[in-house]
């Protein structure tokens, strides 16, 4: 049986720096602060699932400086970058 988890897409710190045109060191500060998407740790190496990055991405969307697009996953309480 094939298991679906087994398809998640990891993407590297670097990689998403490279995606959200950041430095490294940005995103190991973003994650040092506690800010930026949910991150796996594993045996020391840092990733990220795609699903919780595009999902972090949403819930920073914003249709104006001042009016922030809020989806029913900003419950997370996750903090914003």
């Amino acid at each position: 049986m094939y298991d679906e988890h087994l398809k998640t897409r990891h993407l590297t710190q670097r990689e998403l720096a490279d995606r959200w045109n950041k430095s490294e060191a940005t995103i190991e500060r973003y994650r040092s602060d506690g800010v930026g998407p949910r991150y796996l740790k594993i045996g020391g190496k840092v990733m990220y699932r795609l699903e919780d990055i595009e999902q972090f991405e949403l819930d920073c969307l914003h249709e104006s400086p001042s009016t922030r697009v809020v989806p029913a996953s900003a419950t997370t309480g996750r903090d914003r970058i």
